[in-house]
């Protein structure tokens, strides 16, 4: 495959060095900007890594919208559908953003500074667009921009364990989704207990460029006995654990609803799109699939099928090794959504069994 050119539209980060010279194999473009996808001698290598020891990603892809001012709470819930009205100033929520017609912008983590200064870590998409244009269309007395922040993420059954050598023991007293201000070479950072994968971890905002490669040495350097390695996030992995990707699994034609997020429709103002999403019923939602066969890569769509009817789509598919099947994410009308629903999957190499499962595996 032909490289990627890095411009001031593809952006390098504070840990492209470290990423190179740990030999990143492969790359994408996230946000504008490189995120690696792949270290090892392949997949499943980086797999098996991750859910045993230690990993540092670079995830300096997840840039910061920052909003602040004194209307920043009202705008901030006007756009979700998410309760933000107890979310306390140290404090990480996980918030579905919807258009007019409720269909999902973009699934951020809202960091909450003050009352009136949050961040939204965002998926892969232009949201500070959308923030400016309601703002600007509103009134509203705010300020938003995209921060110098770059996110470096810890993840993995002894992310506890490195990053108390970093940081002190105080970060293992970090409770879910939370963050606090530690101080490193003389500068503090949030660090809070997040990221995207289910082996546990946290993630570091790193908001001073010239200290990125400090703090990755000084990772690589503490968790020299820990194993750890650099990485990425994981498509095995995250698929047995069910983590969503905005633009693969759900789009702005999919609602909170069908993406399996209705949980997090809870908020009783009077958002953005309400009428209208409360308006959609779900006919169809994500699902976990077991798929029988060798599979191809499934980098498309796959039609899922029953009695040669196309009943919804397979948006994410891999061998997990652990577990010894094909594991996916489709988004699965309502007619064959409950578990044990047999179904057919179209690949680009022919037709594949499947079958509905009750939950993820991880």
């Amino acid at each position: 495959m032909a490289d990627i050119t890095a411009s001031r539209r593809v952006r390098r980060t504070p840990f492209t060095p470290g990423v190179e010279a740990a030999g990143v194999r492969g790359y994408t473009v996230y946000n504008h900007t490189l995120l690696a996808t792949r270290f090892g001698h392949d997949f499943v290598d980086d797999y098996h890594h991750l859910k045993r020891h230690v990993q540092v990603w670079d995830v300096a892809c997840e840039r910061q919208v920052s909003v602040r001012g004194p209307d920043a709470g009202h705008l901030m819930q006007l756009i979700s559908p998410r309760d933000l009205g107890r979310m306390a100033d140290d404090q990480c929520y996980y918030i579905p953003i919807i258009d007019r017609a409720g269909g999902m912008l973009n699934d951020p983590v809202a960091v909450k500074h003050s009352r009136d200064h949050f961040w939204l870590s965002i998926a892969d998409g232009d949201l500070l667009q959308y923030l400016l244009g309601v703002a600007d269309a509103l009134g509203f007395n705010v300020e938003i921009d995209e921060p110098d922040v770059s996110p470096l993420a810890v993840q993995g059954p002894r992310a506890d364990d490195l990053m108390a050598r970093v940081f002190g023991d105080a970060v293992r007293d970090i409770r879910f989704f939370r963050y606090r201000r530690l101080p490193f070479e003389g500068h503090e950072m949030v660090v809070a207990r997040s990221g995207w994968s289910k082996q546990g971890g946290f993630e570091i905002y790193v908001d001073d460029f010239d200290l990125g490669m400090p703090l990755w040495n000084r990772l690589f350097e503490a968790g020299e006995d820990l194993e750890v390695r650099a990485g990425c996030p994981n498509l095995i992995e995250r698929v047995e654990g069910g983590l969503l990707s905005f633009g693969n699994d759900m789009t702005r034609e999919n609602t909170p609803f069908e993406a399996g997020l209705g949980k997090f429709v809870n908020s009783p103002a009077n958002y953005l799109g309400k009428a209208a999403l409360l308006a959609r019923p779900a006919r169809r939602m994500i699902r976990p699939l077991a798929i029988a066969g060798d599979l191809p890569p499934c980098d498309r769509l796959w039609p899922v099928l029953a009695g040669g009817r196309q009943v919804g789509q397979v948006t994410s598919a891999v061998h997990s090794p652990d577990f010894g099947i094909n594991v996916a994410i489709g988004m699965i009308g309502d007619s064959h959504w409950d578990a044990g629903a047999k179904v057919e999957v179209e690949t680009q190499d022919g037709m594949r069994d499947a079958v509905v499962q009750a939950k993820f595996w991880i």
